[in-house]
């Protein structure tokens, strides 16, 4: 085979391996890190300093300041994240993919089977998921590291091609000439972290007089501010079709390389001296790889202390480039999934939950607006069934997009069974939510029929039925609060209410054929009266259905859990304590009291029972 084709298939199989390493290596140390990275991305929302270090670690994580970039446009795109602590953010990630090059520069030519066998030993035999995602990073972080011995085996020739020898040489004199080779090696490779290693592997060969780097350092760090400018692309080709905010941050992100790049490139002698100044002493081949490591750690520190107290002068500098506000969605809030974020579990089920958040808002006005629908006001009724109709095709959009957003992140592969367990019962939690707006679409239409028949129930069932459908919504609000909390407390007490709303429900079914017998209630609309009965209490078990959830232990993923907390004791003491007293007077009231019901309105006693919750 002809000597360049093996060079060319060479470094494209080296470079095929680094990159599977370490996206092998990136899954598992998220999959390891578990719910640490929730702990991690809780101060993505805190202070700019916080931000950055955010940043940096869960770029160290990830493996890829291009992934957590992507992650931060989807946070800011959603709303989650305002426009400066993303910029925060992309800062310090900029700082944590420096990492994967200070990683390179280790030696460690002679443990890498090794590792890759051990690894793969872990990852094989164990049975706890544990030990197995810790296998699978070693196992990576050794087919990294043979991608690598790879690409440096098969430029040994390139290092004495006089071609080459020329192109290195022009570099160091025009150093422009080095951004741009490394700006197009990153724009194709799409990986800085890759491009920064070739880099590395290159800079190690000797040149002609064996004893010197074919490129020096001088002409290496040219290159690899080009590979900082190359990665900014990545980010503008995520924001494309994102909100206004998430394409300020990707242009932040572009500005932050390229102003860093120009002034480096302008003190670039002086930078050279300094990185070899800080580096480990020896020959020049043996600690060129460290210098560029540390050269791209040093221009990533210094570029992110300038900009944090210049941070407002970021935002006014985007927001001059993209001007404008953002656009609303015609039906309903703007859905906060980003398809961007699934690679990133833990970041995913937080979208997850915040939409959650949104469609159970959205399922509470549904309940409202039905139960005004029923007022005996007709101009009310109409504008309250318009609000209906409007809230209905929310819940049913939000319902299909969370679906299709949960079985995109359980087919990705990406989750632990612990994840991919809150997954599922976040799904459920949004099929019952579902389910609710189908059993109000039941109500409202029984409503309508009887409506356009001409007929209507009379005042005391219209109020009964309000009563029952704001019974309903409190049980919904607060099975929604006890999953998205937690509260195994609150959970109980919907559980606990379910009965207690059956009984009334009979009551009032009862009520209804006194009042039939006694001429105040037509006759023909009992049908109606107990379908809508019927759809109530389905939607009871829905509400329960979610409360069981929370009793599994399911909860919405908080990235601010101290809020939370701070406010639970209060309130929910003070609610069980309600409760407490309640089903002390009930227990001590008459059999024959609790059964009693007639068309004067004792069974207003069963309404106000059931709806006694706070």
């Amino acid at each position: 085979m002809n000597e360049n084709v093996k060079i060319v298939f060479g470094l494209l199989g080296g470079l095929a391996l680094f990159l599977y390493g370490m996206n092998g290596m990136s899954d598992a140390l998220q999959k390891t890190a578990g719910d640490k990275m929730k702990k991690i991305l809780s101060f993505l929302t805190k202070n700019p300093i916080m931000g950055a270090l955010a940043g940096a670690l869960v770029t160290a994580v990830l493996q890829s300041s291009s992934a957590t970039t992507v992650m931060v446009i989807g946070f800011v795109s959603a709303g989650l994240m305002s426009l400066p602590q993303a910029i925060s953010v992309i800062f310090g990630a900029n700082i944590g993919t420096t990492m994967t090059a200070q990683l390179m520069a280790f030696k460690i030519s002679d443990y890498i089977y090794p590792l890759i066998f051990i690894g793969f030993m872990m990852n094989f035999v164990c049975k706890k998921e544990q030990l197995k995602n810790i296998g699978l990073v070693i196992f990576s972080f050794g087919i990294l590291f043979e991608g690598i011995e790879i690409m440096g085996s098969v430029m040994k020739p390139l290092a004495t091609s006089a071609i080459f020898v020329d192109l290195m040489a022009k570099v160091k004199e025009i150093p422009i000439l080095g951004v741009a080779l490394g700006t197009i090696m990153t724009l194709v490779v799409q990986s800085s972290s890759a491009t920064i290693a070739v880099l590395q592997n290159f800079a190690a060969q000797p040149g002609p007089d064996g004893v010197t780097s074919v490129m020096g350092l001088a002409g290496a760090i040219p290159i690899l501010l080009g590979d900082n400018i190359g990665t900014t692309i990545t980010a503008l080709l995520a924001s494309i079709g994102q909100s206004k905010n998430a394409k300020r941050t990707a242009i932040a992100h572009s500005i932050f390389n390229i102003t860093g790049s120009v002034v480096f490139l302008c003190v670039l002698p002086f930078f050279a001296r300094f990185v070899q100044f800080i580096s480990p002493k020896g020959n020049e081949i043996d600690v060129i790889s460290r210098q560029i490591a540390n050269a791209h750690t040093t221009f990533n520190i210094v570029c992110t202390l300038i900009w944090l107290p210049l941070i407002p002068f970021m935002v006014k500098i985007v927001t001059t480039i993209i001007r404008g506000t953002e656009k609303q969605r015609d039906d309903g809030p703007v859905s906060v999934l980003e398809s961007g974020v699934i690679a990133q579990p833990a970041a995913a089920l937080y979208l997850v939950s915040e939409e959650l958040e949104h469609m159970a808002e959205v399922g509470s006005k549904l309940l409202t607006a039905l139960k005004e629908s029923f007022s005996s006001d007709k101009t009310q009724s109409e504008a309250a069934t318009e609000q209906y109709k409007t809230y209905r095709r929310q819940a049913a959009r939000m319902e299909d997009d969370l679906a299709a957003y949960v079985t995109k992140m359980l087919s990705s592969g990406n989750l632990t069974q612990q994840q991919s367990g809150q997954a599922a019962g976040l799904l459920y939690v949004s099929n019952n939510i579902g389910r609710i707006a189908d059993r109000c679409e039941e109500i409202a239409g029984v409503h309508e029929k009887i409506t356009q028949g001409g007929k209507s129930f009379s005042e005391m069932a219209t109020g009964e039925l309000q009563d029952c459908i704001e019974i309903s919504r409190k049980l919904f609000d607060r099975a929604i609060r006890s999953v998205k909390d937690g509260d195994l407390d609150r959970a109980r007490t919907v559980v606990k209410k379910k009965n207690k709303m059956r009984k009334a429900q009979k009551q009032l079914k009862r009520a209804h054929i006194a009042r039939v017998n006694e001429g105040l209630c037509d006759a023909s609309m009992t049908e109606d009266y107990s379908a809508i009965m019927y759809s109530l209490d389905r939607i009871v078990d829905n509400c329960v259905s979610i409360a069981e959830e929370t009793l599994d232990h399911l909860s919405f993923v908080n990235f601010s859990e101290e809020e939370a907390d701070e406010e639970r004791p209060a309130d929910i003491i003070a609610e069980i304590d309600a409760e407490e007293t309640l089903e002390e007077h009930e227990n001590k009231e008459p059999e024959e009291n609790a059964n009693a019901s007639d068309a004067d309105g004792s069974s207003n006693t069963a309404i106000k029972k059931a709806t006694d919750f706070s």
